[in-house]
């Protein structure tokens, strides 16, 4: 009898270890993968986005190794994050998470951060936070605006793909764009950049970030773990390990929120197109020279606009909590709306893609009147 149950053990195992390595060689298989490749000074490549098989493969390690995402900082979920976006009802006061008690202070740190003080000692200090508004000009002799448009497009998809949080993808925007405003870039050398910066910002928000071996894959190996870790070290290094810095995005989650208190009820429509065009302002190296906050003003002003282009789509309210007049967002808006209407960055399609989808209520296919109307811009 023992015999016979030692036999049956054995004959188990040998049958767990044939199925074991089995899956490992399916695992093995070489998948064939289209990545961005050779950053060229034109838009007509064919190959900037991720195939079927990559796209299946990154499913798949999903799948088995990762939970659900949520940021360690008390965002919601990528679910609720994607699905609900900032849809909080105004009338909530009492909503811990909204920090009414404090919420102007707080702002009023980020603003400073962000160099939007009329101080002029205080936006020096922080100056270092934000990148020069010409830096292709002054620091870079082998990447262009061009080149810069499509290594982000082709960080939104792969954002996408690995389920980043929407402030992953904005961090890891304001990092390329501040260490190339200090260090001259060889064009071969600039999705490194980018996976290496998408990779710390990962690290900074995300409660389980991907691998570097998952942003070695996305390159078809086209770097190495030790160039990515290399080239990790050098941004931090270069960034003087200051990681945490506003963006867009993160005014853009208080500006909506005002803006919808002039709605009936609170405008999902609303809120998607903000991400939307606040998106699509990364792909622009014109934007690069505005404050975040001042983006992201521009971006309520026009997606209120877009949805009811007879009403001024600026208030008392949003030029109070926002500190713009509507003459300030003048130039922004308008690049932002050559943006949502194609006239720049056309070949740029992995925005539009994403948010032409019914998750995000097919806001990418909306669109404004051909001019807005001058008084809209003038002193409320």
């Amino acid at each position: 009898m023992a015999d016979q149950e030692n036999y049956t053990r054995v004959t188990r195992f040998a049958a767990k270890k044939r199925a074991a390595e089995e899956t490992m060689q399916q695992m093995n298989i070489k998948k064939k993968r289209v990545v961005l490749g050779e950053i060229q000074n034109v838009l007509s490549s064919k190959n900037l986005g991720l195939d079927e098989n990559q796209k299946l493969g990154i499913e798949n390690e999903k799948k088995k190794n990762k939970p659900k995402k949520t940021s360690n900082k008390g965002k919601a979920s990528v679910e609720e994050e994607k699905a609900s976006g900032i849809n909080v009802d105004v009338k909530k006061c009492n909503d811990p998470q909204m920090c009414e008690a404090y919420v102007s202070d707080i702002y009023e740190y980020l603003h400073n951060m962000e160099g939007h003080n009329r101080f002029e000692f205080v936006k020096q200090m922080e100056a270092k936070r934000r990148p020069l508004p010409n830096y292709l000009e002054k620091i870079q002799k082998d990447v262009t605006a061009n080149m810069r448009g499509i290594l982000i497009d082709w960080l939104v998809e792969v954002a996408e793909e690995y389920n980043l949080l929407s402030d992953t993808l904005y961090l890891t925007v304001s990092y390329v764009d501040r260490f190339l405003s200090t260090n001259a870039v060889n064009r071969q050398r600039l999705q490194l950049l980018g996976v290496s910066s998408m990779l710390i910002a990962s690290k900074y928000e995300e409660i389980s970030p991907p691998h570097v071996e998952d942003f070695c894959y996305i390159t078809d190996n086209t770097y190495t773990k030790e160039d990515v870790v290399k080239m990790e070290a050098d941004v931090l290094k270069s960034l003087k390990f200051e990681m945490g810095n506003p963006t867009v995005k993160t005014f853009l989650r208080r500006f909506t929120r005002i803006a919808q208190e002039d709605y009936e009820s609170s405008s999902l429509q609303l809120e998607f197109l903000g991400y939307y065009l606040a998106e699509l302002s990364l792909l622009d190296y014109g934007c690069v020279k505005f404050l975040p906050s001042l983006v992201a003003a521009s971006v309520v002003f026009l997606s209120r606009f877009t949805l009811r282009p007879k009403l001024h789509p600026w208030n008392s309210a949003l030029q109070h909590h926002s500190g713009y007049k509507a003459a300030d967002l003048k130039e922004c808006v308008g690049i932002l709306r050559d943006l949502q209407m194609s006239r720049r960055g056309s070949a740029l399609v992995a925005v539009r893609e994403k948010y032409k989808q019914h998750k995000f209520k097919f806001v990418s296919t909306l669109s404004s009147p051909l001019e807005v109307p001058k008084s809209f811009f003038e002193d409320i």
